[in-house]
């Protein structure tokens, strides 16, 4: 708690060297080199109020600067902030970029609006970044749009530093034609500038835009080469996201734990576990740290890729097992067949000091699920919502509804999906419509296809899956009802796709696609095999 003091700002003659007055005051020499907590702050700063130093500007300004850093306290800050009788500009740009960094940025709105209304101080190129950075974390670029034009009247829009953060807050924030705008003018943007362009556009699903931008840089950073490899994962171009960092080799650009964990996602999504192998042991020898990012990453494009005992062996050799090396370990156990192992694990989990979250019960619940093990499953989703106190998401339900619906028990999944307290999505219905296409239950199949329709009218899986149970039932009329529907409504099935990896390389099949480059060879042999297959069934 801050002693009732007001600390009026008397400013030092001029002739007064702050580095000197700084280092003739022993306090002040503790604050700006030893202290390194709110602990030690709160005793400098009592004895700077025994003193009377407290009311000096220097004193003021860097006990403020302090309580606004991250290793301060944002209320300790404000309450120091209102004691102070005439704040002068430093103190105010202090107080609204901490609040800005922090999280409640709206306090930093609130005190700028409170600077153009009631102090004599007015605000300065220093003011706005930070103004902006809180307009960006609170989403609200509409508002910040009228600060723009504030800045523009005051003909500081040329400033590098106003203009980086302005063009953040509108890419940050999806004002993609607004940036565009801004960008596309005569004027030198920074290389600062540049990337947040590149991840903005990414980030928003423009990417071959992003692109466009990236060649047009007379200069890039690592940071430029990682936002757009980033964004082509992102953006589900896999293969872009390699080929790029081979350039990025190529140009002897050191990358960044963020490029490898972007790769690694890539890998994981294609199943090229040869370049995944290739980009953990160029993460071994270039000595990366391995924290718990880059850590989860390796286990997931492993497990993802099948080898699941090279995901065992690094996450027994991991350094710092985070919750999310656990997650990722026992979600890749359920989903490569070691059902009794992600029970295991999990329960060795419960045993560490970490607990369990959502994600750890999505990873057990889907083992029980490829298993069959419907009374397991029960308990987990028990033990999740009554000891771990956790409020199933619609993928628990969506986990619990395929485990009963596979072992039959469609009334049960039925009577879950209609008792959850968030609405049931498409996915979830198409759950049960898969079960009661096994089972050959039609009526309730036919809910569960207009449930789907409803919540998904143009995607095609409800048709389909109801055109199935038909046909499973030998039902053939109504099946192909289904499909003549799908046809008046020009709904399409989306094609399927495969990957494959041979020495090294991801080669994508799409059905009824021709495109591959070898495709002329595939098909010939493919013809060879069918003939074949026939003499042998002939003899």
């Amino acid at each position: 708690m801050i002693p009732s003091c007001c600390c009026s700002l008397t400013p030092l003659s001029s002739s007064t060297s702050i580095s000197k007055f700084i280092s003739d005051q022993p306090y002040l020499t503790m604050l700006e080199k030893q202290c390194t907590n709110m602990k030690d702050l709160q005793k400098i700063h009592a004895n700077l109020i025994k003193t009377g130093l407290a009311n000096d500007t220097i004193a003021a300004s860097r006990i403020l600067a302090f309580c606004a850093s991250p290793a301060g306290d944002m209320n300790y800050a404000y309450l120091l902030f209102t004691h102070i009788q005439t704040p002068n500009l430093f103190a105010w740009n202090t107080i609204i970029r901490g609040f800005s960094q922090s999280s409640t940025p709206h306090n930093a709105i609130s005190l700028f609006i409170d600077m153009l209304i009631s102090s004599p101080i007015e605000p300065q190129r220093l003011t706005y970044p930070s103004v902006f950075k809180a307009y960006t974390q609170l989403g609200l670029a509409h508002d910040g749009a009228q600060l723009h034009g504030r800045i523009i009247k005051e003909g500081l829009e040329s400033d590098p530093f106003i203009r980086n953060t302005i063009l953040y807050m509108y890419m940050n924030c999806g004002f993609l034609s607004e940036a565009l705008q801004m960008f596309d003018k005569d004027e030198e943007f920074d290389v600062v500038a540049w990337n947040s362009m590149i991840i903005g556009l990414a980030k928003y699903g423009e990417i071959d835009e992003s692109r466009r931008l990236f060649e047009r840089m007379q200069f890039r950073n690592a940071v430029s080469w990682n936002s757009l490899i980033s964004g082509y994962v992102r953006n589900g171009k896999l293969m872009k996201a390699l080929e790029l960092f081979g350039k990025m080799q190529e140009k002897r650009i050191e990358p960044s734990e963020f490029t490898m964990v972007s790769l690694l996602n890539a890998c994981a999504r294609l199943g090229a576990l040869r370049q995944g192998e290739w980009i953990h042991d160029f993460i071994m020898k270039n000595d990366f740290e391995l924290n718990v990012i880059v850590s989860t990453a390796i286990i997931d494009m492993y497990c993802k890729c099948g080898t699941i005992e090279k995901a065992l062996q690094t996450f027994g050799a991991a350094p710092k097992k985070g919750l999310s090396c656990w997650n990722s370990m026992i979600f890749g156990l359920a989903m490569n067949g070691c059902e009794e192992e992600a029970i295991h694990l999990f329960s060795k989990l419960q045993s560490m000091n970490l607990k369990p979250d959502s994600v750890s019960f999505i990873g057990i619940l889907t083992a029980c699920n490829h298993s069959g093990m419907v009374d397991e499953a029960r308990f987990y989703f028990s033990l999740m919502t009554n000891t771990y106190k956790i409020k199933p998401s619609i993928k628990h339900y969506s986990c619990m509804v395929d485990v009963l619906g596979r072992a039959g028990l469609l009334e049960e999944a039925e009577g879950l999906i209609r008792s959850m307290p968030v609405n049931p999505d498409a996915i979830i219905w198409g759950s049960l419509l898969s079960a009661c296409r096994k089972h050959g239950n039609i009526e309730m199949a036919k809910e569960a296809a207009k449930r789907v329709i409803e919540l998904d009218p143009g995607d095609s899986c409800g048709y389909v899956l109801m055109s199935n149970v038909y046909a499973a039932s030998s039902h053939f009329e109504e099946a192909m009802e289904e499909r003549l529907s799908m046809k008046e409504k020009h709904i399409e099935k989306e094609p399927g796709c495969s990957m494959i990896e041979v020495d090294g390389e991801v080669h994508e099949f799409v059905a009824g696609s021709r495109l591959h480059y070898r495709a002329p060879e595939i098909y010939s042999l493919l013809n060879e095999l069918g003939l074949v297959l026939h003499e042998i069934e002939y003899v």
